[in-house]
């Protein structure tokens, strides 16, 4: 019986090897459902190196057992084994291997990068003042101080605008804190603040990233994309959401004791409905209801009724309140 050469059978094992690792990388349910424009970028490279470590690991992993059986011990031989010192041209093989991998793989992250918008903040125009003047709002000053806002650097570090969009306003830009143990929402465009993030789907968002106190880090797994948030150091996150839903929001960065309980949420809207949860908090979040609000005057004690009226009569709401008891 011919003995079959060993080309063949390294041919046959480097096409089987090869296939399962393709199918697994392009078939595992390791990441959760993409829900934002940049989320194919990242998961295409990341399938293109799960797919290299699943070939690595069998062709590893499988010459061990290979070896384990066929070099085994028999029954009955106490000789050494061969003194093998070394093999030179294996020993290039799996050195440069492993380097052009390594090569390919940092190109293709830098492209990936680049296409996500990582090299453009550095020197973008879209400072904190440029982004007032654009909105014609003030910046909500809730846990911030406006006078900070709106003087704040230009982010300089993080993911911007793509290729596509560079040169371009965000259509929606939103101030983002983080404090020990929450993150609050800033809207300059309407002086909304909210401890949860909605956005339309579709548009073109501008997250303007600082921390209060500790360094915080803005993870939203859904979308692939993570930014640290600095202290004294403004960073920027942008991006396109593809999918309405909810989606977590969490701290990836170990700012304290309480680090775990990090959590909020990304709400991801239709336009129509981004529109009517714009509207009312807007209204919701004036500070004077009165015109928005309507009261039964019925309800209302006298002092209670004429109370929003004592500017106008020139008198205190004490000498009001006297007049009411003692008439």
């Amino acid at each position: 019986m011919q003995q079959v050469p060993v080309s063949l059978w390294t041919l046959v094992a480097g096409i089987v090897v090869t296939a399962i690792s393709i199918w697994i990388g392009q078939n595992h349910t390791l990441m959760p459902m993409q829900a934002s424009l940049q989320a194919p970028l990242v998961d295409g490279f990341f399938n293109v190196m799960f797919t290299i470590a699943i070939a690595l690991f069998l062709v590893v992993e499988g010459t061990i057992l290979i070896f384990l059986v066929k070099f085994r011990r028999r029954r009955g031989d106490d000789t050494d084994g061969l003194p093998i010192e070394g093999n030179v041209p294996l020993e290039i093989f799996w050195t440069a291997i492993p380097t052009v991998i390594v090569l390919c793989l940092g190109i293709y992250s830098v492209d990936v990068f680049n296409q996500m918008g990582g090299f453009e903040p550095a020197g973008h125009p879209h400072s904190a003042a440029h982004v007032a003047h654009k909105s014609g709002t003030a910046i909500a000053a809730t846990l911030s101080d406006t006078s900070e806002a709106t003087t704040a650097p230009a982010p300089t570090i993080g993911i911007g605008a793509s290729p596509q969009t560079l040169g371009k306003p965000a259509d929606l830009v939103v101030d983002v804190k983080g404090i020990q143990y929450a993150w609050i929402f800033n809207y300059p465009d309407s002086g909304i603040t909210s401890g949860e993030l909605h956005i339309p789907v579709g548009a073109d968002v501008q997250l303007n990233l600082s921390a209060q106190d500790v360094i915080h880090s803005f993870w939203v797994p859904n979308f692939r994309l993570k930014q640290d948030a600095l202290p004294g150091i403004p960073t920027e996150l942008r991006f396109v959401a593809t999918k309405p839903g909810t989606y977590p929001v969490v701290c990836a960065e170990l700012c304290g004791g309480y680090h775990g309980s990090m959590r909020t949420e990304v709400i991801v809207h239709t336009p129509e409905a981004y529109e009517n949860w714009r509207t009312e908090n807007q209204i919701a979040q004036q500070q004077n209801l009165n015109q928005v609000v309507a009261v039964n005057p019925t309800d209302l004690s006298t002092s209670e009724f004429l109370a929003p009226h004592t500017h106008d009569m020139g008198i205190s709401a004490a000498t009001l309140e006297s007049l009411v008891i003692g008439h």
